[in-house]
């Protein structure tokens, strides 16, 4: 194929959109696809118990918008309440909070400072909602016409309104990234290489990268695609890949500028924004961006060779810089934090543990984005838009290939599936309408359409593993009675200290009352999380010297808490398991609480302190 003769992707974006029909006009779409999402989440928004999200992520962040509120560095991400003394440095962006608590900024002066975290956590993720089928819809409309826009905007509505990512009160960034992610795609398969939309692209991975680093395998996979494309296309791409490469490297240096610290940027992390990551990306871009400029006009030969040569120096510079970074950040966790904390954490779970503790969930993480990577290798098997297949194989592929080993890249292989799946109902639907296959190909596409969205597997999964009792099983009592406003309410009403609590606890004890809370499950405190595991399993004796050495804390215990049982059942004799068993040992005297609540509050008695002590 020569250099000047079409593109590779050869999409159907409609070029007359200005003058086409209403139902093609991705603006108008958007809004009538969009306020039935909306309208559903705000139902549910207003029947919720709680307006903050119900994952632990949700309740932190807040807490993190908060301290920037009140007066806290924004280059300083030290959650002072939380770990052992001196804190825990958390590795999350300040890009996510400034939104955040510029909406609570903005309605606070009206509203009170509650009602004003409310309104913003609402407002937040239904921002996102649109950003969402925003995206997706063009993709669709780009890659397949308006029909296909429509399947993309549909299937996107009810991957929002089937998840959890855009409830209200749902601000952690996982839902700023499917946006990000979406943006990435849909611009890169602009087919007319506009350079405008490779900058786009560009600078949403930059963000991707600054936001949460766990989105860098997407990202690079990005980086290849426009870099591949270039090295084929030559002159007719230089223009986008010179954009893409400028606005990365542009984007990311002033996130790195401006969220990192500056006695920090010689310091390499490996789970947030750092020289590490800033380097790589930065690199990257320039190198790209210089080799469109000075060798677009070589022949498809030198070019690829120059992208190989690029390939080398940007793993030299890894190697150089950050080759810890090559290895999971979470590696050298101690054994015990490993066992009862991380191998428990269900977005960390493998595909391997899920089959074998959980099957019945696996067609909702798997099944969708396993049929789109089976389309796209159809489609290239027959030479059907070769270009656009690989492309969409990639940016699908590489995330179900990361939720093999972590389960929480699924999210972004199904919504990318929803691309070359509507492909397919685009032309299953007009095979139907042409009358072509008979009642067989109407049943075909129904199926077709079944089997497209992750929450029809997930439900039958759990139907066919668990059955209708276990799916009606009260899932949050344990949230209620354990982490709830309700349950924090008797902490609330004793002077601040340290509190040693199960860890998923510990986000709501900083966003409720005023004390600091030993664990929270989060990788860079693993000190306390370490300290309060041993305290639960050490024998009644052992523990009362732990709780002394660290002050005179409270002990919150909540047998709902399935950690705590899981404790008090793999060492029955251990602090945990007595309490659990109704023992009240020796050294510990129990705080009031009030009635209903599963958390009990206990303290060392002060007439045994010295007997601890020695």
């Amino acid at each position: 194929m020569a250099d000047t003769g079409g593109t590779w992707i050869a999409s159907d974006e409609d070029a007359g959109a200005r003058y086409a029909p209403l139902w093609s006009r991705l603006r108008w779409m958007i809004f009538l696809y969009g306020l039935p999402v909306v309208a559903f989440l705000a139902i549910g928004m207003l029947r919720a118990e709680d307006y903050v999200g119900r994952d632990n992520d949700d309740a932190m962040r807040l807490v993190q918008v908060r301290d920037l509120l009140a007066g806290q560095s924004w280059f300083d991400l030290t959650q002072t309440r939380l770990g052992l003394d001196g804190g825990t440095l958390m590795h999350w962006s300040r890009l996510i909070d400034l939104p955040l608590a510029a909406l609570i900024s903005l309605f606070e002066p009206i509203a009170g400072t509650g009602r004003a975290e409310m309104i913003a956590l609402a407002i937040w993720p239904f921002v996102l909602v649109i950003a969402l089928l925003a995206t997706m819809g063009l993709a669709g409309r780009r890659i397949g016409g308006p029909q296909c826009m429509h399947f993309c905007l549909g299937l996107t509505a009810i991957f929002i309104a089937t998840s959890n990512r855009f409830l209200a009160g749902a601000i952690d960034h996982h839902n700023v990234q499917l946006v990000l992610v979406a943006t990435m795609v849909a611009m890169v398969v602009d087919q007319r290489y506009r350079a405008i939309n490779f900058a786009i692209a560009g600078a949403a991975a930059a963000l991707a990268i600054a936001i949460g680093v766990e989105t860098t395998p997407f990202v690079a996979a990005i980086c290849l695609v426009v870099a591949v494309i270039w090295a084929r296309e030559g002159r007719v791409f230089a223009s986008a890949a010179i954009a893409f490469g400028t606005a990365l490297a542009a984007t990311v240096s002033a996130a790195f500028l401006l969220t990192v610290a500056p006695h920090l940027y010689g310091a390499v992390t490996c789970d947030s924004l750092s020289i590490a990551f800033y380097t790589l990306s930065a690199a990257g871009g320039v190198l790209l961006a210089v080799a469109a400029t000075v060798a677009s006009g070589l022949d498809r030969p030198a070019r690829f060779a120059i992208l190989a040569a690029a390939g080398v120096v940007i793993a030299g510079v890894l190697l150089g810089i950050a080759p810890e970074c090559l290895r999971n950040p979470l590696s050298d966790l101690d054994p015990l934090l490993r066992e009862l904390w991380l191998d428990r954490v269900i977005e960390a779970r493998s595909f391997l543990f899920i089959a074998e503790q959980d099957p019945g969930s696996l067609g909702g993480f798997y099944a969708a984005g396993l049929l789109a990577v089976g389309l796209c290798l159809w489609r290239i098997w027959r030479g059907e838009r070769t270009g656009l297949s690989l492309i969409l194989l990639v940016v699908v592929a590489v995330n179900w290939g990361i939720a093999l080993m972590q389960v929480r890249a699924s999210v972004f292989s199904n919504l990318l599936s929803i691309l070359p799946i509507s492909l397919l109902l685009v032309d299953l639907r007009s095979r139907t309408m042409q009358g072509g296959g008979g009642p067989f190909a109407s049943i075909i596409y129904v199926l077709a359409v079944l089997v497209s969205v992750p929450a029809v597997w997930a439900v039958a999964g759990e139907l066919a593993v668990n059955g209708v009792g276990e799916m009606a099983a009260d899932g949050q009592k344990g949230a209620d009675r354990c982490y709830s406003a309700a349950a924090m309410a008797d902490l609330q009403k004793i002077e601040p200290t340290l509190v040693v609590d199960p860890s998923n606890m510990g986000a709501s004890i900083l966003r409720f009352t005023e004390h600091r809370a030993l664990s929270a499950p989060y990788h860079r405190n693993p000190q306390g999380m370490l300290a309060e595991l041993r305290i639960g399993l050490a024998a009644p004796d052992e523990a009362a010297g732990m709780l002394k050495a660290l002050g005179q804390p409270i002990l919150a215990f909540c047998a709902d808490d399935p950690q705590t049982r899981m404790i008090a059942e793999r060492e029955p004799r251990g602090l945990y398991g007595r309490l659990a068993a109704g023992e009240l040992p020796d050294f510990l005297e129990p705080l009031p609480v009030a009635a209903g609540t599963g958390v009990k509050l206990f303290r060392l008695k002060a007439n045994i302190l010295p007997q601890v002590a020695e």
